[in-house]
């Protein structure tokens, strides 16, 4: 999985012009975020028509702000640099629960 550099939502939708790309939020202090990680390389192969990035939310905090992402682990899907679905809260997440948000972003 890509780790996305330090951006701004300009430059990160410039980043994400052409093509599917689900954007993973995590931290390495977030219980919740290590709850999910293991299971993601699984989610990974699983939607192959989607490029997953992950995002560290203490890096990209201002990207955070301006994508109103408060809680981790979250999830936003993009397609050709437009936001089309997201999954953000500050509750944990499981494989069923991602699994059947990407099903339903496809």
């Amino acid at each position: 999985m890509e780790i996305l550099a330090k951006m701004n939502k300009a430059e990160m939708e410039a980043k994400l012009a052409n093509g599917a790309y689900v954007l993973f939020f995590t931290a390495d202090w977030c219980p919740d975020c290590r709850f999910i990680k293991p299971a993601m390389p699984e989610i990974e192969a699983e939607f192959k028509e989607f490029t997953f990035i992950q995002v560290d939310r203490d890096e990209n905090l201002d990207l955070c702000q301006e994508l109103m992402v408060m809680g981790i682990p979250s999830f936003i899907v993009y397609r050709d640099g437009k936001e089309v679905a997201r999954f953000v809260n500050k509750d944990r997440k499981t494989k069923a629960e991602v699994t059947a948000f990407l099903s339903a972003a496809k």
